[in-house]
């Protein structure tokens, strides 16, 4: 067998050889008339990937289901349990074929942030040490709104003749999730989402995707290092 040469290239310790950074979002799921159903997905696998390339650490892809509260009817989901199953068999393959000991999952659909009542069972069933990182979602604003849209922007995957439409929340109830009204009473992040949407509208502006852009992707760095630690 040949030996690898673990110090070769860019890489911040080689350590991080054996922690793995992926992806998790939504691929099916409605964000308004100028945004794409796979929005999160491009968002989280983007994020992960240019972590991945500032710190060395192994890119793993993404994973393709996500799961999303029952009152929250914009696309196509899976269970938790579904989702979690299929986590635990993409990051045993990870484990397997990479030689990983630990996990940066980078979430960009606010639908999965239950995944992280699992994380425990998670580990057990991979024996992986695992971070869930949320930046993105506690950073961008309401569901289909200004931050994805900006976010978007940068990616060069928004339809700039539709975000004229985008906040027109009677025909795209799922713009910050204004339709939903169940969920809106729920979660009060939700409802203030919702209203934001409302009476402020949307904007489209590409600095400000940037900086989204730049804080998932520092937090995600952060981490890498404190598994390097740890």
């Amino acid at each position: 067998m040949a030996e690898l040469r673990y110090r070769a290239g860019k890489i911040r310790d080689p350590g991080v050889h054996k922690i793995g950074i992926i992806a998790l979002g939504s691929h099916m799921e409605n964000h308004g008339p100028a945004l794409p159903i796979d929005t999160d997905a491009k968002i989280a696998a983007h994020i992960a990937f240019q972590s991945s390339l500032q710190t060395g650490a192994k890119f793993l892809g993404i994973i393709f289901p996500a799961y999303e509260l029952d009152e929250i009817d914009h696309g196509i989901h899976v269970s938790l349990d579904e989702l979690k199953n299929n986590v635990i068999e993409t990051l045993n393959s990870a484990k397997k074929y990479l030689n990983i000991e630990k996990v940066v999952i980078v979430n960009a659909h606010g639908g999965n942030i239950p995944l992280m009542t699992e994380l425990w069972d998670i580990e057990d069933k991979t024996g992986l040490s695992i971070t869930f990182n949320n930046k993105v979602i506690s950073s961008e604003g309401p569901h289909g709104g200004s931050g994805e849209l900006s976010m978007a922007k940068v990616l060069g995957i928004i339809n700039e003749d539709e975000v004229v439409n985008q906040a027109n929340v009677d025909e795209y109830e799922e713009v910050g999730l204004h339709g939903f009204k169940k969920a809106r009473e729920n979660d009060p992040n939700i409802e203030n989402g919702a209203i934001d949407i409302e009476e402020n509208g949307v904007y489209v502006d590409e600095v400000y995707g940037e900086r989204l852009f730049n804080l998932a992707i520092n937090t995600v760095i952060l981490d890498v290092e404190k598994l390097l630690d740890f």
